[in-house]
């Protein structure tokens, strides 16, 4: 038997499972980091709901106000109204 057979023999299948594991190792890295990129990616959609929600509600007690002072406004004109009228 030729030597080089034998090394080729013992060589080509270690080296076949060398390379499935390096395989396996780089798609489990690479599934690692995708799920950290999309964990990311979901903290900064839930951050940036988090920032609308309080310029909604800051935005709402603005509108109750000035809602609050026309109720005000009308009822002065009411009484005003009233008291011609």
């Amino acid at each position: 038997m030729s030597e080089v057979i034998y090394l080729l023999t013992i060589c080509l299948p270690l080296a076949t499972l060398l390379l499935i594991f390096g395989m396996r190792y780089s798609s489990t890295i690479k599934q690692a980091k995708l799920r950290f990129a999309s964990d990311e990616a979901y903290r900064q959609l839930a951050e940036k709901a988090v920032a609308d929600q309080a310029e909604t509600a800051a935005a709402l007690a603005s509108m109750e106000e000035s809602l609050r002072d026309l109720k005000t406004r009308i009822g002065a004109i009411e009484n005003v109204l009233k008291e011609v009228g």
